[in-house]
């Protein structure tokens, strides 16, 4: 992978986060950096470390799949992109009611959970990972700095730009992901990888 595309995948991968910390920005009364970088070491964590995971997995099975591990990085790649956009284009008030039953301060078991929730795609991508010739622990650290990063400005931005924006970032991401997958599976059969 080009130090582009993991750049994007560090970004695509924390879209999510974002979403999720713009509506817990917009729920908190006047959110502090103190709770945003908190949030985002939270989130920026986690994230780091369900890609290394999914790559342990993918590994183990690498030697059983290596005849088409492109298609398996294609296909989820893609769909955990087309999960991202219908996710994004999901009803606004369903999010909106969800975001009112929110308390106003966030516990660190809080976020942890919602942290590892808006992981799970990284810990698929990572499985997909194993069969690319990547250095894991760098796609870690982008994934995890970009997640720390886009986690506490969307906690700063929650409240102004909640409602405006927070869903079409996951439309992005998935975007995103749809984009890497191709390029994924381009390469691959067009000898270019």
């Amino acid at each position: 992978m080009s130090p582009l595309s993991i750049v994007l995948l560090g970004f695509a991968m924390s879209t999510d986060a974002f979403a999720a910390a713009i509506g817990k920005g917009a729920a908190m009364r006047r959110p502090r950096w103190r709770d945003a970088v908190r949030a985002g070491l939270v989130f920026g964590c986690i994230e780091a470390i369900t890609p290394v995971i999914g790559w342990m997995l993918g590994r183990a099975a690498s030697d059983y799949l290596a005849a088409f591990d492109h298609w398996i990085a294609f296909g989820l790649l893609g769909a955990l992109g087309a999960h991202m956009i219908v996710a994004g284009l999901r009803n606004e008030s369903e999010v909106d009611e969800a975001l009112r039953d929110t308390p106003k301060r966030y516990g660190l078991l809080a976020l942890a959970a919602t942290g590892f929730a808006t992981s799970i795609d990284a810990m698929a991508v990572g499985v997909s990972l194993a069969f690319l010739d990547v250095h894991i622990g760098v796609v870690a650290a982008v994934v995890g700095l970009c997640t720390l990063s886009m986690v506490t400005a969307g906690v700063m931005l929650g409240r102004a730009l909640g409602a405006l924006i927070g869903k079409r970032t996951e439309i992005l991401g998935g975007v995103i992901l749809i984009l890497i997958g191709s390029t994924i599976l381009y390469e691959h059969l067009s000898g270019a990888a």
